[in-house]
């Protein structure tokens, strides 16, 4: 048991590691933010019913929960577009400093989507965070279209994880994965579709985009995934959130030393940036003591 656990350590911290080579790839890819993303979305709907008829793994589902798959996948969909524009229009250090808001937006959308009870400390540290932002723009000005496309993602992140904590333990990674990304491509499809987006340039991909989007769609996407679901079996929730606060540093270190100048930003950035990171992970320890807490009252 402890080997599996020290496996699974292991194995987070790499999926943790892919997650973070994700923005890097977004920069790579020369191909604008729609089109990357339906690529994207498409292969990994590819690989994942690959992975599901090997598996043999149930996909019938009930069609009002089909439904809500569906437009999960539109949500997702629309956080990839504005996570992929932002790295586009500023870079990779900006999009994922702003992109560790999502935990924040979570603590807000909770409340209003489920009634839980408002609680005070993640009111403080909202606060610490816009801080933390309010420094970030002021020193990163030309930044501002990126800033606000990676908050918009951050947002939208958010929302997804609230509809998908209904469902997680309900139904295989797998299938719910599938449907929504398969959700996601419908949407995107459709948009294309009406506004003569399906292009004879669109489906000319150079062969430097399509290597980046298979690693995109089959490693990042696919096999990240599904992986973050095995080590939740050994890990604990605390232990997972904590180490995946990590994704901005992985990602921050990985852009500067592939990119290099492009992603030195001023000293004050990373004094922002460390400000909305430290909040994360601080909220990640008083929500462990909270719920230790309450165990040992009870």
């Amino acid at each position: 048991m402890q080997n599996d656990n020290f496996k699974s350590y292991l194995l987070l911290h790499l999926i943790v590691f892919i997650w973070g080579f994700t923005a890097v790839l977004g920069a790579l890819i020369s191909l604008d933010a729609l089109p990357l993303v339906w690529w994207r979305m498409i292969l990994a709907v590819v690989f994942i019913f690959v992975y599901i008829r090997i598996k043999k793994i149930p996909i019938n589902i009930p069609k009002k929960t089909l439904a809500v798959f569906l437009i999960a996948g539109l949500v997702i969909a629309l956080h990839w577009l504005t996570f992929f524009k932002a790295i586009k229009v500023s870079n990779v250090s900006v999009t994922l400093a702003c992109l560790s808001t999502g935990a924040f937006f979570t603590s807000i959308l909770e409340p209003l989507l489920y009634g839980r009870k408002v609680i005070w400390y993640e009111v403080l540290f909202g606060l610490i965070v816009v801080s933390g932002l309010y420094i970030i723009f002021q020193v990163e000005g030309d930044y501002v279209l990126g800033i606000v496309l990676a908050l918009t993602s951050a947002f939208l992140s958010a929302l997804f994880s609230v509809i998908n904590g209904r469902f997680a333990k309900e139904y295989d990674a797998s299938t719910i994965s599938f449907y929504e990304l398969f959700g996601g491509v419908l949407f995107l499809s459709a948009f294309l579709m009406f506004s003569n987006g399906f292009t004879s340039e669109f489906f000319q991909l150079k062969l430097s985009d399509l290597a980046w989007l298979l690693l995109l769609s089959s490693v990042c996407t696919a096999f990240a995934f599904i992986a973050s679901v095995k080590v939740m079996k050994f890990l604990s929730p605390y232990t997972v959130m904590l180490t995946i606060n990590l994704e901005p540093i992985y990602g921050i270190i990985l852009a500067v030393l592939i990119f290099q100048e492009k992603e030195k930003m001023n000293p004050s950035f990373y004094v922002g940036a460390l400000i909305i990171l430290s909040t994360v992970v601080l909220n990640g320890i008083l929500k462990n003591y909270q719920k230790k807490k309450k165990l040992k009252l009870n």
